[in-house]
């Protein structure tokens, strides 16, 4: 591995990442869909998010229950995350950043949201669709965990 590969991916533009995030605005909630317009849930907007800002997607999403976040202990949206995007401690989430929420006490994260202001953000919710809403202390208490979308990688030029 070379020095160059191992330097860590710099993080996308957070204007960027919040002008995708808002193109997404009115997308009918859809599970396990990721169409903008069409239909999504809160992963498929960042899936969609993700596909804007940095290109494709890195492995495929295997299909999941809608309880999938009560059945097990797995953190398994963050370790997804984690394999793709920049971790950032909590309390240093800014804007562009995705965050990631546990719906219960002791639940696993399982909803993710993306940082339009510091008080702001867009997520897809049941029955509501992708919609840009205040971040109030309820659904900040819910915050586990926070990303930063990576810049997209530039092709390489092949040497002749």
């Amino acid at each position: 591995m070379t020095a160059r590969s191992r330097r860590p991916p710099r993080p996308a533009n957070p204007d960027v990442v919040i002008a995708a995030a808002r193109g997404w605005l009115g997308t009918p909630y859809h599970d396990q869909a990721s169409v903008r317009g069409v239909g999504c849930d809160c992963l498929g907007l960042a899936r969609g998010v993700w596909r804007e800002v940095v290109g494709p997607e890195p492995f495929e999403i295997p299909p999941y229950s809608r309880d999938w976040g009560e059945t097990g202990r797995r953190e398994v949206l963050r370790e997804g995350a984690a394999q793709m995007m920049i971790p950032v401690p909590v309390e240093d989430a800014a804007p562009g950043d995705a965050i990631l929420f546990r719906m219960r006490d002791g639940a696993i994260a399982k909803h993710i949201g993306i940082l339009t202001a510091p008080d702001t953000f867009i997520h897809s919710y049941e029955r509501l669709g992708v919609l840009e809403e205040p971040l109030t202390d309820a659904w900040r208490r819910r915050i586990a965990f926070a990303f930063r979308f990576p810049r997209a990688r530039r092709a390489r030029k092949k040497s002749p």
